[in-house]
């Protein structure tokens, strides 16, 4: 049985697997600011940290979890998993700029598995299927994907049971791990070999959406805070000098001229 899995990575750096093998903690600031972008009409209010290996497969309406690190993000989300992932928005594929965009989603209900490669915003591969049933296939096969046609990863069907003449020579969502696995070096499943990252050592932050005025109050811990203002002491305001001293005589003077 493959994992829930639905995500999608921006991606700056030429090696993201070095950034999540640090463990990072995930930027608050930044992954709010990445959610109120994506959710525009809607408040995004925090809703705490999240391993990554449980927020990929959390299907819950109303919720996004994103992890921010240096040159890295992920955004989790419902939403994602969808059929044809040519078919995602700009909004999605791109809102951070990044130089790249990946896309891994799976099912374990339906057995289906996909996963999408965008340079600068442009399609590069996109494949999404079931067992027998291919929703997307565009581009050119990568090369690490060799393997996987080559019949190198057969189905495994019950004793007994024929296989679907149309059946693909692989599982669809062990393709779809191939690929998380060749992007970012680690897998939802099984336990990690060698290099490969462990996705519940990765962090990120949880979102509750909803509508501006409703949802979950947020706690004080996760209200960004302004800066303090240095309080300083008031310029002490100067003595006038006294007046100089009357001399004797001086109306004398005044009147008498001496």
């Amino acid at each position: 049985m493959g994992a829930k899995v639905s995500t999608i990575w921006y991606v700056d750096v030429p090696d993201p697997a070095a950034v999540l093998r640090a463990h990072p903690e995930p930027d608050l600031a930044a992954a709010r600011r990445l959610a109120a972008r994506l959710h525009p009409d809607l408040a995004a209010t925090p809703t705490g940290p999240v391993p990554l290996a449980e927020a990929a497969r959390l299907d819950a309406a109303g919720t996004v979890h994103i992890g921010t690190y240096a040159g890295v993000t992920v955004v989790c989300g419902p939403d994602l998993a969808v059929p044809r992932p040519s078919t995602l928005p700009g909004t999605r594929i791109r809102p951070t700029e990044s130089a790249k965009t990946y896309y891994v989603a799976s099912k374990p209900d339906i057995a289906w598995g996909s996963f999408a490669m965008w340079e600068d915003g442009h399609l590069i591969r996109a494949f999404s299927a079931t067992p027998v049933h291919i929703h997307e296939d565009l581009g050119i096969p990568l090369v690490w994907e060799r393997p996987f046609w080559a019949g190198d990863f057969p189905l495994e069907h019950p004793p007994g049971v024929l296989p679907d003449p149309q059946s693909l020579p692989f599982h669809p969502q062990q393709f779809a791990e191939g690929a998380n696995r060749e992007w970012l070096n680690f897998r939802y499943t099984g336990a990690p070999e060698g290099t490969e990252i462990d996705p519940k050592e990765i962090t990120v932050l949880g979102f509750a959406v909803h509508l501006p005025g409703e949802g979950p109050v947020e706690s004080p811990a996760e209200v960004e805070q302004p800066a303090e203002v240095e309080q300083r002491a008031p310029e002490p305001v100067p003595t006038p000098a006294p007046p100089p001293p009357a001399r004797k005589g001086g109306l004398l003077r005044r009147y008498f001229g001496f």
